[in-house]
């Protein structure tokens, strides 16, 4: 495996691709030659000056775990090379070099993955059995944290803004388990959050419709300290739930009752999928680029919403 990017979620990967049998890191480049080498080191991976010398590696895939405004350069040249690539969330801060990397791997038919990694949750699967037979009537999603503490995150032109960066998760797991958003009405409070040069809106609520007649909402903020919350509720006929990476709380006519839910072992089966792909051993890669691309141009919606008050059509 080659690593484009040695940040925090390439690390994690670096770590989980690591305790996979047979998976060997085998190079990785990043824009600072130090975190390359501190993330290589480690699992006895090589330097690469830059993405050109890591496709000279003798690699069987590559992740490329770059910040949004980064994204483009890495995923042409990996596709060029015909190689299997797996991309890390959000694809991009816009739509059309999303759409274009979207294009031209379907014209490739190469093996693809993006890291939604709570399509994988156990609680998740749990929640698309109980309204497999239940109409969804109203959706509420939250994302209520802090800043990341790297500097391009608060620039809307480094990151897209917190819907793209953050709420992309909670809107990517709104699609899988209430179906398509057809339009989106939001507004952003126009205050940023602190630090230098920040432009982004430290709070944005938006209104959703849905394909399927259902309605929802998405509150997003940065300006905590802290993660207060990041999750799903989801409203059907005589039943409620609330899905997050720790847990489903499900409430119907037999009460109420919870079901925990381990965050790293998602985390850890998006990738075992991906090499499982990759090897041709199965096939259970739940967010291909396509899909991934649907979710990224609802949350661009969001944010052009937010930017502008008028309903954005998705």
């Amino acid at each position: 495996m080659g690593l484009v990017g040695a940040g925090g979620v390439a690390q994690r990967h670096a770590r989980v691709l690591s305790s996979l049998p047979d998976v060997q890191v085998t190079a990785v480049t990043d824009v600072v030659p130090e975190a390359a080498a501190a993330l290589a080191g480690p699992h006895g991976a090589r330097v690469a000056p830059d993405v050109a010398a890591l496709l000279n590696e003798p690699l069987d895939a590559v992740y490329i775990c770059v910040p949004p405004f980064a994204h483009g350069p890495a995923e042409r040249a990996v596709i060029e090379a015909g190689l299997p690539l797996f991309v890390e969330k959000p694809i991009s801060v816009d739509i059309t070099t999303a759409q274009d990397i979207a294009d031209t791997v379907a014209e490739r038919g190469l093996l693809t993955a993006v890291g939604h990694h709570w399509r994988y949750l156990a609680v998740v699967e749990e929640a698309r059995k109980l309204l497999a037979d239940r109409p969804v009537r109203l959706v509420t999603g939250a994302w209520l944290d802090k800043v990341p503490p790297v500097g391009w995150w608060p620039l809307r032109e480094k990151s897209g803004g917190p819907i793209v960066e953050q709420a992309a998760h909670v809107l990517d797991l709104a699609r899988h388990l209430a179906g398509e958003v057809t339009s989106v009405t939001a507004a952003g409070n126009g205050t940023p959050p602190a630090g230098d040069g920040a432009d982004i809106d430290g709070a944005t609520a938006a209104v959703l419709r849905f394909a399927n007649g259902a309605v929802g909402t998405l509150a997003a903020t940065c300006v905590l300290g802290w993660k207060e919350r990041a999750g799903l509720e989801i409203y059907a006929d005589g039943l409620a739930l609330h899905v997050s990476e720790t847990g489903l709380t499900v409430r119907d006519a037999d009460g109420e009752r919870t079901v925990d839910s381990d965050p790293e072992s998602a985390r850890v089966a998006v990738d075992r999928a991906f090499i499982a792909a990759v090897r041709g051993e199965e096939q259970d890669i739940r967010v291909p680029y396509a899909e991934a691309l649907r979710t990224h141009a609802l949350a661009l919606a969001v944010a052009a919403s937010a930017a502008t008050g008028e309903t954005r059509d998705v």
